[in-house]
């Protein structure tokens, strides 16, 4: 037999590869991906930078530095903005999730979450960026009328 011929490192390694093969394969994004151009800046988990309890956002998510998330101006809201929709930011790996919104008075503006990093958040400043927004494409397809 053939396989009594190669080594149990062969075979380890051949199916290592084939697993990694496997999952890396390309899944079909779920998501149509919208470009807006918005004014960035950057908030803690202090109570002075915010109202009532600060690390409970405007949704009522509970913010951890942990979770990549940000709050949206509320034009933003009615443009697709929602509750818990994934932004990619320019400058970062991660994708964030919009689990706060910002006061009335703020327009095609975001704020990112930087946990309790006040430097950091400092650093960043006011930036105008372009962030990529995803829209589930199942929520594009419109609904079947009945007969």
């Amino acid at each position: 037999m053939i396989l009594s011929n190669i080594s149990k490192s062969t075979l380890v390694f051949i199916a290592s590869v084939l697993i990694t093969i496997s999952c890396s394969s390309k899944k079909e994004d779920p998501y149509v991906w919208k470009s807006i151009e918005v004014t960035a800046t950057a908030y803690n988990s202090v109570s002075w930078q915010t109202q009532g309890n600060p690390v409970i956002a405007a949704w009522g998510d509970s913010l951890k530095p942990e979770i990549p998330s940000i709050a949206v101006s509320r034009n933003l809201i009615n443009s697709g903005l929602k509750h818990n929709t994934p932004v990619k930011i320019e400058g970062f790996d991660s994708i964030f999730l919009v689990r706060d919104k910002m006061h009335r008075r703020w327009q095609n503006r975001i704020d990112i979450y930087m946990g309790t990093d006040i430097t950091k958040a400092k650093e960043w400043g006011r930036q105008k960026i372009t962030i990529q927004y995803g829209i589930l494409k199942d929520s594009l397809s419109e609904p079947e009328l009945p007969k």
